[in-house]
């Protein structure tokens, strides 16, 4: 559209898109104040960016430390308890300090961390008291008390020059912190039982056929010179025993444990199940009178089985219990002959059994005590 405007002087015809097109156009930047906030947003993302990063490094990190450590605890842990299986197993008299160390070193070799295989560790050898007084390992010299269960600690590590070295750590360089040593510690003991839950065969032994048969001094079997093997003798043919010392002892005789009983199915069931409730070193189980020869028959043979050791025996009275034993039955007799034969074993593992007591030959299953 095109005007005539009218002036002073000559007429001018002016058209509105030539005016348009001559009007200077606006600036397209943003204006200053906006721009410096769009500037404040990046800085504030990139000051935020680099804590968030170094959190995610440090989250990493962690968690990969965590995974390492971890793998560490289970090797200690395995290594410990393979070296408290030899402690007893290996009895010779006093506790197989040297067994239990090359057992435990042997194990951490089957172990790996973060893929790489251990090892080394640091392997120590002593006492340890199960009610934590004191809570370190004791030296292998002292003399053991009520609680103290021989046992060994076992130390491993990731560090320099140790088991692959430190553990390196993901973006560890936002950190100022490329790699980090670790380390785990494991206590495993064995001993001898002070409680039994279950599985003991009710037939109690004497402690004098156990003082007959038993060499204390070595914690094995005294020998029959005659076979070069452990002395076979019988047991429960309800007349006193002569030791081969030519001393008399009342061998041994069938216990109802805790119950007062004086029948054959009340012992044949506990032949089968064992005793029902926990028997401790202490505790006065029931003797009962008579010899029940048909129970001679229900005994197993050609095996393993476990017994309470009590002081004396008196028939129809209590004993009380003085140790737990491992003993092989040979062959058990009835009709005239009225008697069980076997031997005592030493180091074999009572699986319901905790505590500490004398070692007559059997042991509490090796456990973690840190």
């Amino acid at each position: 559209m095109c005007a005539h405007l009218s002036r002073p002087g000559p007429s001018f015809r002016v058209c509105a898109a030539s005016v348009a097109r001559h009007r200077p156009m606006r600036s397209r930047l943003a204006p200053p104040s906006l721009r410096r906030q769009q500037g404040s947003v990046v800085l504030f993302f990139v000051a935020f960016l680099i804590p968030l990063l170094m959190f995610g490094a440090f989250a990493i990190g962690l968690a990969r430390v965590s995974v390492v450590r971890n793998e560490l605890q289970n090797a200690a842990d395995a290594a410990a308890l393979a070296g408290a299986s030899a402690l007893i197993a290996a009895n010779s008299g006093t506790p197989a300090w040297a067994a239990a160390t090359a057992a435990a070193r042997a194990a951490v070799t089957l172990n790996t961390s973060d893929n790489t295989p251990l090892s080394t560790a640091i392997v120590a050898t002593g006492y340890w008291n199960l009610d934590g007084s004191p809570s370190t390992l004791q030296p292998t010299t002292i003399t053991p008390g009520v609680n103290d269960a021989s046992g060994l600690q076992v130390t491993v590590t990731r560090g320099a020059n140790q088991n692959g070295g430190a553990i390196g750590l993901p973006f560890g360089a936002l950190l100022g912190l490329i790699s980090t040593n670790a380390s785990a510690t494991a206590v495993a003991v064995a001993s001898a039982p002070s409680t039994v839950a279950g599985g003991l065969l009710p037939v109690a032994l004497a402690q004098c056929m156990y003082d007959a048969y038993w060499n204390s001094s070595t914690n094995q079997p005294k020998i029959d010179p005659a076979t070069g093997a452990a002395y076979e003798f019988k047991v429960g043919d309800g007349q006193p025993y002569i030791t081969p010392s030519g001393a008399s002892c009342e061998s041994s005789q069938w216990t109802s444990f805790l119950i007062v009983a004086n029948d054959v199915p009340t012992i044949r069931g506990l032949i089968t199940n064992g005793n029902p409730t926990p028997l401790s070193i202490g505790d006065s189980i029931y003797m009962q009178p008579g010899v029940k020869t048909t129970l001679f028959g229900s005994i197993p043979t050609q095996a393993v089985v476990y017994v309470p050791i009590v002081s004396n025996i008196v028939s129809g009275s209590y004993a009380p219990i003085v140790a737990f034993a491992a003993f092989y039955i040979d062959a058990s007799v009835g009709g005239s002959g009225k008697y069980i034969q076997g031997h005592f074993l030493t180091g074999y593992e009572i699986p319901q059994s905790s505590g500490v007591g004398p070692y007559y030959g059997a042991y509490v299953p090796p456990r973690l005590a840190f």
